[in-house]
């Protein structure tokens, strides 16, 4: 990854970014002025490739398996996702919680196949436990912050601080985002003095009526 801030934009399954619609927004993303900024996407698993052929966004997985290419039913493995040209995964989000010993075995197979690991954190604990598996990214967002209006950066700020330190502590190689209600340049700028290496966003620019506007406008 670049040495630029990230903006990690999680699409979801929001019906503003599922289907046809997906590419769409996609595109809108794609057009807006980067500012400094590496934006990358999380589309939803069933529009990744033609996302990934249609545009030139940097594209991420929402999940990725703990599996090799092989006898397994309904799983996503690593070397799937980079040979149709996903360049990493989100993994652990609150929405799709991993047991520990299966989240270091999905981590080790992203790394053994080139994928860029982002792995989520709801609580300092969590924060700990993640340092250890020592992925790229740890992005540390509490649940109950999630999809709201109220941002980490103005909620928990001194948590940040806390998650940023033991990270650095624990896994010096490991960068920190933040997410949980980041919607404005404000949050972002807070999110970033606060330590942080970028954000993790989910339902602000899918929802927002002008994503492209919506997104320029945010990046400081």
């Amino acid at each position: 990854m670049k040495n630029k801030p990230l903006i990690l934009l999680n699409f979801k399954t929001y019906k503003e970014a599922s289907g046809t619609k997906s590419l769409i927004l996609a595109k809108k993303i794609a057009a807006a002025r980067k500012n400094g900024y590496e934006i990358v996407i999380a589309p939803s698993l069933l529009t990744t490739k033609e996302i990934v052929d249609e545009t030139n966004l940097t594209v991420f997985a929402q999940h990725s398996d703990s599996v090799e290419l092989g006898a397994h039913t309904g799983w996503i493995p690593a070397q799937e996702l980079v040979e149709i040209g996903v360049k990493g995964t989100i993994l652990n989000h609150s929405e799709h919680k991993i047991p520990l010993k299966f989240l270091a075995m999905a981590i080790e197979e992203c790394k053994k196949n080139g994928l860029v690991t982002v792995v989520c954190a709801a609580t300092l604990e969590e924060v700990k436990k993640i340092c250890a598996l020592n992925p790229d990214y740890l992005a540390y967002e509490p649940k109950e912050l999630i999809g709201g209006d109220v941002s980490v950066t103005t909620a928990e700020p001194d948590v940040i601080i806390k998650a940023v330190g033991l990270v650095k502590k624990l896994s010096p190689a490991t960068k920190v985002l933040c997410g949980a209600g980041v919607h404005n340049k404000e949050d972002l700028g807070q999110a970033l003095l606060l330590g942080t290496q970028g954000v993790l966003i989910g339902h602000s620019v899918p929802k927002s009526k002008d994503p492209k506007h919506f997104l320029e406008g945010m990046l400081l």
